[in-house]
């Protein structure tokens, strides 16, 4: 399930308009994924930290968002060293760590965590229907604006009809385990999930067909753009331009 936890708060990131948000985490998260300077990904991390600090976000909730992703860096930290040629560091029996290896690893770890922090500061903290709306006047595709709306709407319908089948087959006396009988019950499983999932979309098409829909959700409320947000956007895009010019030019070697 998806839970919008940090969607509720009082900050300054929270009142800001979900336009201003929305084009800072994006310009930010694409500066810093084609980075991959030191100094450019360390200011990056210093401004994703002060960005949670505004949002005022609960550590142990960031903490443990943080906790999955990097679950699966240290997988890369497994594997990575030992596969990267370069220059020798040490070894683990038959393996050979290289520098070069250790350091995209480091690399990788900065910016991944980087960026997951700035999304859980800029657009964490606005609903999911607030962000489809500032993609729509920020001129995102229609069709892409109602996909991502409806992914979030329904996935929640499509868990708890998971979590049915599930009731069902444990009802019946199914106990996993690694045979072809759980591998058949679960492709029975994934399959039936996909039929009552095309079935749900049919009635929801046409319930929607018969109630007027022509490509477009109106909404009655309109964004206003505060002199703040436009503050804020500056100082954003102002840190994001700074993480470029650490990364493409000599400032700081």
């Amino acid at each position: 399930m998806i839970e919008a936890d940090f969607s509720e708060g009082n900050s300054i990131i929270h009142k800001l308009d979900p336009r201003v948000r929305t084009v800072a985490a994006f310009a930010f998260s694409i500066v810093v994924a084609v980075s991959d300077r030191f100094p450019a990904l360390l200011f990056a991390i210093f401004t994703s930290i002060a960005l949670v600090s505004l949002a005022r976000l609960s550590i142990k909730l960031v903490l443990s968002r943080l906790l999955v992703v990097n679950i699966l860096i240290f997988l890369l930290w497994l594997i990575l060293p030992f596969t990267f040629e370069g220059e020798r560091l040490f070894s683990l029996g038959p393996f050979t760590a290289s520098m070069e290896g250790i350091i995209y690893s480091v690399l990788i770890t900065i910016k991944s965590n980087s960026i997951i922090l700035v999304l859980m500061a800029l657009t964490a903290t606005m609903s999911v229907f607030s962000m489809g709306k500032a993609m729509r006047h920020l001129y995102i595709p229609s069709k892409i604006v109602h996909l991502f709306l409806f992914t979030y709407r329904y996935i929640h319908a499509i868990h708890r009809e998971y979590i049915r089948l599930r009731d069902a087959m444990d009802i019946r006396g199914f106990r996993p385990g690694t045979n072809m009988h759980t591998y058949r019950s679960y492709a029975y499983l994934i399959g039936m999930l996909l039929v009552k999932s095309h079935d749900r979309a049919e009635r929801v098409r046409a319930a929607m067909l018969c109630r007027g829909f022509r490509g477009r959700f109106y909404d009655l409320s309109e964004f206003l753009l505060k002199p703040i947000d436009l503050i804020m956007l500056v100082i954003m895009l102002s840190a994001v331009t700074v993480v470029g010019l650490l990364q493409w030019t000599r400032i700081i070697y």
